[in-house]
């Protein structure tokens, strides 16, 4: 699964996404509100949103009504220190799925994302694999393949790849690969992402003509067909 965390506690956050991490999820994160609806409109492959309320710049049940008025249907569970009877009704009206109040339990928390998917799955098509640029990721065998060509790959490399190939075409910064491969445990000035997309990079160009993994300098890198 690929969660957005909207939480503008940076504990929180951090907690949340090591723990999904640490479960063999995916997760993406955001501290306030706007930023939150941006990465909603434009990341297809969120299964589901743990929204606070509490936000800076947009609230989370503006946030809420925003998506749901532009008919985003993703799954979200609400997790909010507002505990009364009244808040819990005025959000899942709006259009949450869930609400779960703080202080929480990680697990009960993770049954409850993995509920609404489950729930969710008979209106879209889980996919089983990742592709693109003819770079394909089978996501029950974790098998790797390009045009058909088996490729091996260690495991903080094949996490690496599906972050690019559940991105494709966008550029992600050190920071954003740093935070979703590795989590919060590395000091931002460090090369280990770009020794690990120079690990990627000559595994699956290996061979062949085109490359995949582009740099952009002072920018991050991005998974696109060769120009």
């Amino acid at each position: 699964m690929n969660i957005l965390i909207v939480e503008d506690d940076i504990k929180i956050n951090q907690f949340l996404q090591r723990g999904l991490k640490e479960a063999g999820h995916l997760s993406m994160s955001a501290t306030d509100g706007k930023d939150a609806i941006e990465l909603i409109e434009n990341t297809s492959t969120l299964d589901a949103i743990v929204l606070d309320l509490m936000l800076p710049t947009i609230s989370g049940i503006e946030v809420l009504k925003c998506i749901r008025s532009k008919g985003i249907n993703i799954p979200v569970i609400i997790l909010s220190a507002k505990r009364t009877v009244d808040d819990k009704i005025a959000g899942l009206q709006i259009g949450a799925d869930d609400y779960l109040e703080k202080p929480f339990s990680f697990s009960e928390l993770l049954a409850r994302i993995q509920a609404l998917v489950r729930r969710n799955a008979p209106s879209k098509v889980e996919k089983t694999e990742l592709k693109h640029c003819g770079v394909k990721l089978d996501l029950l065998t974790r098998k790797v393949t390009r045009d058909g060509k088996t490729i091996d790959l260690q495991a903080k490399e094949l996490a690496l790849l599906e972050y690019f190939l559940r991105n494709p075409d966008r550029v992600l910064t050190k920071t954003m690969i740093l935070e979703n491969v590795y989590g919060y445990n590395f000091d931002t000035q460090t090369n280990v992402v770009d020794v690990l997309v120079h690990r990627l990079r000559s595994k699956i160009e290996e061979c062949f003509p085109d490359k995949v993994i582009h740099t952009l300098r002072g920018l991050g890198y991005v998974l696109k067909k060769d120009e």
